[in-house]
C-alpha cells in the first residue's frame, strides 16, 4: 500500500454492525491512499472487541476517550492531532460510503478549500438489503435509480443526494450548479493546517450539531477559506436508525455569542487558551 495522502476519521459511540458496513465498503475505494480512525466518544468493550479481530487493507486505528456524556468534538480533536496525514475526512459511523468517495475528496482538496458534501438517508428496507450484503455498494446506484419514485413512500429522505454523477460525465455540469452554504459533519474535509489554523473544533460544545460543523463553518470563512460542494460526487448513504431529537437551542446561543464576538478561533478546541 502506498502512503496515505488522507486520514479518514469516522465518528462512532456504539453500533458495530453499521460500523462493520461501513468499513467494508472502504475497501471498494478507487483510491486507497488513505489511513482510517475510529474516533470513539466512549470505551466500549463491544466496539474495541470488533477492531481487534476485523482485517482491514488499509492502516485502522482505534481511538478512545472514557464516556461522559456527549464530547464528541474533544475526539474530533485528538483524533486530528493524531493523524498522520495533512488531509483530513471527516464521515460518522453511520454513513457508507460510494466507491469513489475517497477519490474525489483527494482529488479536489486545495490548501484554501473545505470540501463539503451530503447524503441520502436511507429508509429501513434500504438499509436492511445494504446491512444484509456489504458488496451491495456495487450495486446500489442501480438500486436507487430503479427504485426512485419508491424510496420516498419507503420512508428515504434526501433521494437527489444519493445519486452519483461523475463530473467528467455529459451530465457533469449538474455537480457543478449544487453549492453547498454549511458544512455537514459527516462529510467534509480539510488540511490540518486549515483546523489548526481555527484551533480545531470548540469544546465548549457538548450537545450534538452545530458545534461539530456550522459552527467550523463560519470560523473557516472568517479566515479565508471557502465551501467548495461535492455534492452528487462524494455520494454516501446514512443507515436508517431512529433520531433522539437534540433541541439545537443552546447550540445556537453559544454560537451567536461566538459570532458576535468574531471568535473565528476558538479559544478551547486544540489548544486551550484560559
Amino acid at each position: 500500500m502506498d502512503k496515505p495522502i488522507a486520514s479518514l476519521i469516522i465518528s462512532v459511540y456504539d453500533n458495530v454492525p453499521f460500523l462493520k458496513c461501513v468499513l467494508d465498503s472502504l475497501e471498494f475505494q478507487t483510491e486507497k491512499r488513505f489511513e482510517i480512525i475510529v474516533s470513539e466518544d466512549a470505551e466500549h468493550d463491544s466496539m474495541r472487541a470488533f477492531l481487534e479481530a476485523y482485517r482491514s487493507s488499509y492502516k485502522l486505528y482505534h481511538l478512545t476517550q472514557p464516556d461522559l456524556g456527549w464530547q464528541k468534538n474533544k475526539m474530533l480533536n485528538k483524533s486530528a492531532l493524531f493523524a498522520h496525514t495533512d488531509h483530513l475526512i471527516f464521515i460518522d459511523g453511520d454513513c457508507v460510503l460510494h466507491p469513489r468517495f475517497i477519490e474525489f475528496h483527494t482529488k479536489l482538496a486545495a490548501p484554501k478549500a473545505i470540501l463539503a458534501g451530503k447524503r441520502i438517508k436511507l429508509d429501513p428496507k434500504t438499509t436492511h438489503w445494504l446491512l444484509e450484503d456489504q458488496t451491495r455498494i456495487l450495486q446500489i446506484q442501480k438500486f436507487i435509480g430503479r427504485n426512485y419514485f419508491k424510496l420516498k413512500g419507503w420512508g428515504a429522505k434526501f433521494r437527489e443526494e444519493g445519486i452519483f454523477i461523475d463530473p467528467a460525465s455529459w451530465l457533469g455540469m449538474i455537480p457543478k450548479m449544487r453549492s453547498m452554504y454549511q458544512i455537514k459533519g459527516c462529510n467534509m474535509s480539510f488540511s490540518k493546517k486549515a483546523l489548526f489554523d481555527i484551533n480545531g473544533f470548540d469544546e465548549d460544545y457538548t450537545r450534538p450539531a452545530i458545534g461539530e460543523d456550522i459552527d467550523l463553518g463560519w470560523r473557516f470563512k472568517g479566515l479565508g477559506y471557502h465551501i467548495e460542494s461535492l455534492r452528487n460526487m462524494a455520494v454516501q448513504y446514512h443507515l436508517f436508525h431512529k433520531e433522539s431529537w437534540i433541541d439545537q437551542k443552546e447550540n445556537e446561543l453559544i454560537m451567536q455569542h461566538k459570532q458576535h464576538k468574531q471568535q473565528y478561533v476558538c479559544l478551547n478546541g486544540i489548544q486551550k487558551n484560559e
